[in-house]
Parts: structure tokens; C-alpha cells; sequence
């Protein structure tokens, strides 16, 4: 992400996003990784299951046909995930998250769903047949880390590659909201399935990012489940039984009389001078909310390498800090109403969890200077909500 930036300063003379988006896209990523602290991965265990008791041939694993038959296999099964994610409601409303960003870099990547992971497993379950759970395991990774550099605009037409593999022209037209980019180029590594399967569309005209009905929040919550309440309420407000089974099971434009998949003329079309919803908080505001972001991930960070050493009390609490500071940052960028109280009430949680060795500073030396700095926060925020409490909505 760093090269990244380096880059696009020396090309296009500016960075490849905005901070706020960056920030959301990251803090999506962290939500999305919590559960793994509590559980282990469905993806292996449910693989791990139906091997165990359902296979039918057992391939060697330190065979090089054994490999290169998983690399396709799991690239084949990625694919059709990742067009069910598109094409069936339910599923949509987990993969939403990661097309919720205007932006189009490397932080993008990160902004993964909470709930995609629990409808994924299904495509990649037939492997388990014949192919052993350690060559899926690596190959699942491997397929994960491949698609993290093809989201960035700093790489133009890769040439003759662009036929067989899936690159970031490819999938820069499969983030865009313009008619022809939706429902398109779902490969994972090899663009083939999509040029097979007829879902290949190439790069050509201008792509504006993001989802066709734009989200306008920074808010994590938001960010992931805004689309799980519009089924909620759709499905309650939608006549008959197979019309509310529809609801779930078609596609994310359908309603009683279209297609399955609705309408592509119902698709707002895009102009090209698309503004991306942004934050209109002071630099100063910004450069608080990165240097709390900061700190909250250096415990993020040292709660996934110690956490078999810690108790799930001290895990638990760990994880509601987290999810408490990525809340209160997106509130802050949202300039909601009530920012300034969640934020000093977060501070407040800090100083205690402190206090009761639940989280620890990275060096005892820091101690004190960490309960000044959080003292000061509490300070100024409280007097911020003291004053929005007498005056009205905070700005």
C-alpha cells in the first residue's frame, strides 16, 4: 500500500484514494477477521469434515498434478461463489461490503465482509472428494493473496496476460457501477471461467466505482449490514410466500414481475463527474482518528499473536475495544450527532481496561504518557458533549 502511494504520487502526482475510504476499507478487513479469534474457520472444517467421512479417492498430496488440479478446482469454485455473491440476494448482502468503496487501491482489498466466509465454503466443498485438506488449505490462501494486487489503477493492459489471467483491468470493470460493468469478470486468478461462462466484459470507457445506489457513511455497522435490513424490510413488505422466497434467492434488482436478475435498464447510469461521499471534518480531526486508529490496530495486532496466552475474558473485552474505536472513528467521519459521547465514553473504556491489565501499553514506560494523552481526550470530548447536549447536533 506504500509502494502504492509512492507510485501513484510519481505518476498521477496524487495519492490513489481518499484517508477516510482507506480507513473504512481497513477497519471492514478487521471486522471481518474477529470471529477467527473465538472460532475456528468454517472454510477447513467443513472441508476437514466431508474428507473425513465422505471422500471417495484420496489423491497424494506431494503430487504436482494433485496441485495444479486444487489450483483449478479452487479457482473454478472461487468463481462460482463469487457470481452467486452477485446474483443471489442473500449472498449479496455479505459481498456488498467489499464493492462499498468509491475508491479503487490496495485498501479496498481489505474491505471484507463479516459474513461472506458462512456461504463461501459451500462452492469449494466438492474438493474434498478427492483432493487432501492441506494442498486446499494452501490453495484457498494462495487464491486470497493473488486478488490483492489486481485492485489498484496504477497498472495499466498487461498484454498477452490479459487473456488467461485476471488482472487489475479486469477487475477494476468488475468494481465499477457503470451498466456495463455490473455482473462482470468474476474470476478469482484465471480470467477464463469468465470468457467460458460468458461474464467476461473488457475494460473500455471510464469506471466509476462502488455500489449503483451509493451507501454515504464511513460507519462500520452500516457499511456491513445496510444491505441485510434493505432485505429485512423488503421481504416483510413483499405479498406471497414465493415472491418473500424470492426476495432472498434472486437477484439483489429483482422485485415481483422482472427477471431474475432484474433490469439493466433500471441500473442508474453513470455520467463520469460522480463526486465519492467524503468526510468534511478539519485535518486536525483526521490526523486524531488516524492516530487512534494507529493504536487501536498495534492491539489488534498483538491480540491475534497472543491470543493464545490470553483469557476469553481478556479477548472478549479486547475485541468490544475494537469494534467500539472503529465505531466511534466512523461516527467522528460521519460527524454524527453523538460522536463526541461515544468518543469520550471509548476513552473512558481504554483508561479502565488499562487499569484492570486487559490491555497493556507496549512498554510499561508508557504507561503514564497513555493515561495523560486518553485523560486529555476524555476532557476535550466531554466538554464537546456537554456543549452538543446544550446546543444541538455537534459539528
Amino acid at each position: 500500500m506504500l509502494l502504492e502511494l509512492v507510485v501513484s504520487w510519481i505518476l498521477k502526482g496524487k495519492a490513489p484514494g481518499r484517508l477516510d475510504d482507506a480507513l473504512t476499507s481497513i477497519s471492514a478487513g478487521i471486522l471481518s477477521r474477529l470471529p477467527s479469534l473465538f472460532s475456528r474457520s468454517i472454510e477447513l472444517t467443513t472441508y476437514i469434515y466431508i474428507w473425513e467421512n465422505y471422500r471417495l479417492i484420496i489423491l497424494p498430496w506431494d503430487s504436482p498434478w494433485t496441485w495444479y488440479l486444487t489450483f483449478l478446482g479452487v479457482d473454478f469454485g472461487y468463481y462460482w461463489f463469487h457470481r452467486m455473491a452477485h446474483e443471489v440476494n442473500i449472498m449479496w448482502a455479505g459481498h456488498q461490503t467489499h464493492h462499498s468503496s468509491e475508491d479503487y487501491n490496495l485498501s479496498t482489498a481489505l474491505r471484507q465482509s463479516v459474513f461472506q466466509i458462512y456461504t463461501s465454503w459451500i462452492f469449494y466443498s466438492p474438493l474434498a472428494l478427492f483432493i487432501p485438506p492441506s494442498v486446499y488449505a494452501v490453495h484457498l490462501q494462495f487464491n486470497l493473496l493473488y486478488q490483492f494486487w489486481i485492485h489498484t489503477e496504477i497498472i495499466n493492459n498487461l498484454g498477452p496476460l490479459e487473456l488467461i489471467l485476471n488482472t487489475p483491468s479486469h477487475h477494476r470493470v468488475h468494481h465499477g457501477r457503470n451498466r456495463y460493468c455490473i455482473d462482470k469478470n468474476y474470476a478469482g486468478v484465471l480470467i477464463i471461467w469468465d470468457r467460458i461462462f460468458g461474464t467476461f466484459e473488457a475494460e473500455n470507457e471510464k469506471v466509476v466505482y462502488g455500489l449503483t445506489h451509493p451507501i454515504n457513511t464511513f460507519e462500520p455497522f452500516m457499511v456491513q449490514c445496510h444491505h441485510l435490513v434493505y432485505i429485512w424490510t423488503t421481504f416483510w413488505a413483499t405479498p406471497g410466500f414465493f415472491n418473500k422466497f424470492s426476495v432472498l434467492f434472486k437477484g439483489p434488482g429483482w422485485s415481483p414481475g422482472k427477471p431474475r436478475l432484474g433490469l439493466s435498464e433500471e441500473i442508474p447510469e453513470v455520467t463520469g463527474k460522480e463526486v465519492p461521499f467524503s468526510s468534511s471534518v478539519s485535518h486536525l480531526l483526521r490526523i486524531y482518528a488516524v492516530v487512534q486508529f494507529a493504536l487501536m490496530l498495534a492491539f489488534y495486532e498483538e491480540t491475534f499473536a497472543d491470543k493464545a496466552a490470553l483469557s476469553q475474558v481478556t479477548l472478549l473485552l479486547r475485541v468490544c475495544f475494537i469494534i467500539l474505536t472503529l465505531t466511534s472513528i466512523g461516527f467522528l467521519l460521519d460527524q454524527r450527532p453523538k460522536a463526541a459521547v461515544l468518543e469520550t465514553f471509548r476513552c473512558l473504556v481504554f483508561l479502565m481496561l488499562c487499569r484492570f491489565g486487559h490491555l497493556k501499553p507496549f512498554t510499561p514506560s508508557l504507561s503514564f504518557a497513555f493515561e495523560i494523552f486518553y485523560s486529555i481526550c476524555i476532557a476535550f470530548w466531554g466538554v464537546r458533549s456537554i456543549k452538543q447536549l446544550a446546543s444541538g447536533p455537534w459539528k
